[in-house]
């Protein structure tokens, strides 16, 4: 009878906590320097954060030129313009920075790009994000976030233990704050469709965790006297081949993504690409072998201590 073939043997037997430690100080430093990027370098805004001004056009032509127009519009010294297609060939969406001087400043930015392109072309709409409301999104980003982060962990918690909760918890923000480091190391513009990204890559990587951990909980009922650090290594041994396959095939969907998605779609794909591959690695090597120091059998110790123990 026939078989499919395995991306992984079933005999597959890895030492996934054999380095650790090792890969605990590794992650430690990529948050760190995440961390120390975004409070030097900062990170590059968006109009939606930044404030700035957007311009819906239709060219005159089935489809416009988006290299040419950039060009054509970097050179007015408005500040970097960002172009994308929307909805159709013909139609573009225009980003301009924000611009010192206020209102007088803003339709003067405006006016300038419209006598750059011409007459010919249709001005659908145009709409002004002040700093003010930049700075209000921040901060309904950042609430998104913590109550994201917050209604996971919760969930953990009450699905299996408080040290699972703990350990996945630490392995989020582990994924989620290397993300933001990423596009501060990178330059790439971070916008609310970044933050999009980032939420979606902490839901991705619980899953991930969330299996293993389901596993080992099975695990550690099915062999009561096996160690603690046995029973983990065959958890992440028997889930290693839903592991690949599922990241494999999630991260050949966003690599052409960000291949054909076009300039408005790179930066949520590659922090989507960074996020399975960080997500991946967290679930194998932090959050996973954390729960080597999280006491998942309380009782054993107790046990051993009283067999060792000298008889009266």
């Amino acid at each position: 009878m026939w078989k499919p073939p395995r991306l992984i043997p079933h005999d597959t037997r890895i030492d996934f906590l054999r380095f650790h430690k090792f890969t605990f100080v590794l992650s430690i430093v990529m948050v760190l320097c995440s961390i120390g990027l975004v409070m030097t370098k900062g990170l590059n805004f968006g109009i939606d954060f930044a404030g700035g001004i957007v311009m819906e056009v239709k060219s005159p032509e089935p489809s416009a030129d988006l290299s040419v127009m950039r060009t054509d519009l970097n050179n007015l010294g408005l500040g970097e313009v960002s172009l994308q297609e929307f909805g159709a060939p013909d139609v573009v969406l225009i980003r301009i920075p924000q611009q010192e001087g206020g209102e007088a400043a803003t339709q003067q930015a405006v006016t300038k790009v419209q006598e750059k392109l011409g007459s010919a072309w249709e001005y659908r709409r145009t709409e002004t994000v002040g700093p003010k409301v930049g700075s209000e999104l921040i901060e309904s980003a950042a609430l998104a976030f913590l109550l994201a982060m917050g209604g996971i962990m919760a969930y953990i918690w009450f699905r299996y233990e408080w040290n699972y909760g703990v350990n996945a918890l630490i392995a989020l923000v582990h994924d989620c704050v290397t993300t933001v480091g990423l596009f501060a190391l990178t330059g790439m513009e971070f916008n609310l469709t970044t933050v999009a990204a980032v939420l979606t890559i902490a839901g991705y990587s619980v899953n991930d965790t969330v299996v293993v951990f389901d596993r080992i909980r099975f695990e550690l009922r099915r062999y009561k006297t096996m160690a603690v650090r046995d029973v983990i290594n065959l958890a992440l041994n028997t889930t290693l081949s839903r592991t690949t396959v599922t990241s494999g095939l999630t991260l050949l969907s966003v690599l052409a993504l960000a291949i054909w998605g076009g300039e408005a779609m790179r930066g949520f794909a590659v922090a989507l690409i960074w996020g399975i591959v960080i997500g991946t690695y967290s679930t194998l090597f932090m959050a996973t072998p954390l729960l080597l120091y999280a006491n998942l059998r309380p009782g054993a110790k107790a046990k051993a201590e009283a067999a060792d123990a000298p008889s009266a």
